[in-house]
């Protein structure tokens, strides 16, 4: 140990500055707690995973009064011109025990569904606003926009937006974020946690705290954790998230006897721009893919692997990556063509992205350059004659507008391949957080390995386990560590209260 003082003691220390840390935070403070955020990014970055998302939340909603709740300043015109239809709290919990296909922590789950709405009021009562997703989630048929697949509202200037919001409101409340500090082990006795050992510049200090709230995140950007713990070739996974989730949280829960859960070889994955950057950059935005049920993919033999119209993306786009990295080099590409194009979203129109454009196919596919040409456009031919055109197209529900006699179906939204130009898009498998972590309780208290709670310590966002397996739903991660956070937040500042005199 260094000769560096310890920091002056606080009430409730919360290890990670995300959208699950922050609401820990401000929640810890709203029921009266001192606190300290220790964010081991720099500033410039601050802000984990949370700031490279989209900034989307899945709440349950009955109609448009609730969503009133959360956007108070809707508009009379964005009413009339949209159907917002509903999400209810039995869809919200089957859609995520459906994907999980029923593994998921009912009890948690329960819990993530009953409190959704309640905690977005609460947010946007700190000063965080939101918006519908007309951009991502809705298209415009016949005069009206349509919401699908129980997504509906997203943070003013997305992720980023989201975090400067949950910043300044933590600013305005008094609540000190350290930067570029790293948690590397938690002070504990048999009484419980009492603190949080850190690194800052380079040398190591002790902060006494009466309660710790760990959220820090995954291991998505550790290579080595990613091989070991999701499978052979995971290491080649392009991160799509802040670099600095490496596992810190779990690795300090875990060595004081933090009980290991969920899906620890399962991650949510994506389709990614190929030629990304090694880590996300939060300057630069769109390098997920996520416009594939207008289109079809194939990989470097030219050939089909994946329903693209299996369902509305929000429920099968986290598993597309790993489909994708399981193709010839782990890669493959989106094809369009014009009259699918206007249906896609901003990050198909991207400076940094990689894409080829031609007037036939033939001169498509010597474009691609690394695809089989035959097989490609064998693929193509076979693909515009299994086109069920007899059913109408309707982006906006399950039309079942699919294919007939292709070893690899498509259940909705098939269109021919036939109006140019014709242009494919170059990805890979984008890791954007993973399932393993800890287990919690329902007010999310650290569970042993023994069973009862480590006293003193609660956990939130991306490390908490349990919710998520195999499958995802769009915007139920930040809606989650939201919850569990605002719940963290509080239990640790109750339990700080009662906890005694900070031990020196």
């Amino acid at each position: 140990m260094s000769g560096e003082q310890d920091q002056e003691p606080v009430d409730v220390v919360v290890v990670g500055a995300g959208n699950a840390a922050m609401c820990a935070a401000l929640s810890a403070q709203e029921a009266g707690a001192r606190v300290l955020v220790l964010e081991r990014a720099p500033e410039g970055d601050r802000g984990g995973n949370s700031a490279h998302s989209g900034g989307a939340f899945r709440t349950v909603y009955d109609g448009i009064d609730d969503l009133k709740r959360i956007i108070p300043d809707l508009t009379e015109a964005e009413i009339a011109m949209t159907d917002f239809g509903t999400y209810t709290r039995d869809t919200f919990f089957d859609d995520c025990m459906r994907l999980s296909h029923w593994r998921a922590n009912a009890d948690l789950i329960q819990v993530l569904v009953d409190r959704s709405l309640e905690t977005m009021v609460w947010m946007r009562g700190k000063g965080v606003r939101f918006v519908p997703i007309y951009g991502r989630q809705a298209f415009k048929v016949d005069g009206r926009f349509k919401f699908w697949g129980g997504l509906t509202v997203e943070a003013v200037g997305g992720g980023r937006g989201l975090m400067d919001m949950l910043f300044a409101a933590g600013e305005k409340r008094g609540i000190r974020v350290l930067y570029g500090t790293r948690a590397v082990g938690l002070l504990v006795d048999d009484d419980g946690v009492h603190g949080v050992e850190v690194v800052q510049e380079g040398r190591r200090r002790r902060i006494r705290a009466r309660a710790v709230v760990l959220g820090s995140g995954g291991f998505h950007a550790n290579a080595e954790w990613r091989a070991r713990y999701l499978g052979p070739d995971w290491d080649l996974a392009k991160p799509r998230g802040t670099r600095f989730n490496t596992g810190d949280g779990i690795q300090m829960a875990r060595d004081i006897g933090a009980m290991s859960y969920g899906h620890w070889s399962g991650c949510h994955s994506v389709a990614y721009d190929r030629c990304a950057p090694e880590f996300g950059e939060l300057g630069l935005v769109g390098q997920q893919k996520n416009g594939f049920p207008m289109g079809i993919m194939v990989n470097l033999r030219g050939e089909r692997f994946f329903n693209e119209g299996a369902d509305f993306r929000n429920y099968i786009y986290a598993t597309l990556g790993k489909a994708v990295l399981r193709q010839p080099s782990g890669l493959a590409w989106q094809v369009f063509d014009q009259r699918v194009a206007h249906l896609l979203s901003d990050e198909y129109r991207i400076r940094q992205i990689t894409k080829v454009q031609a007037d036939t196919m033939e001169e498509l596919a010597e474009k691609m350059g690394d695809v089989d040409r035959e097989g490609f456009l064998r693929t193509v031919r076979e693909w515009n004659a299994a086109v069920r055109t007899d059913v109408p197209f309707n982006p906006n529900i399950r039309d079942g507008r699919g294919t007939v006699g292709l070893a690899v179906s498509k259940t909705n939204w098939a269109n021919p391949l036939d109006t140019p130009p014709f242009f494919a898009i170059g990805i890979t498998c984008g890791v954007t957080c993973t399932y393993g972590g800890i287990r919690v309780s329902e007010a999310a208290e650290v569970v042993s390995e023994d069973g009862p709670v480590i006293p003193g310590l609660f956990a939130t966002g991306e490390m908490v386990g349990g919710l998520y397996y195999t499958g995802y739903p769009g915007g139920a991660g930040l809606m989650s560590g939201a919850v569990f956070g605002r719940l963290a937040g509080h239990g640790a500042a109750l339990y700080a209260r009662g906890a005694g005199e900070v031990r020196r």
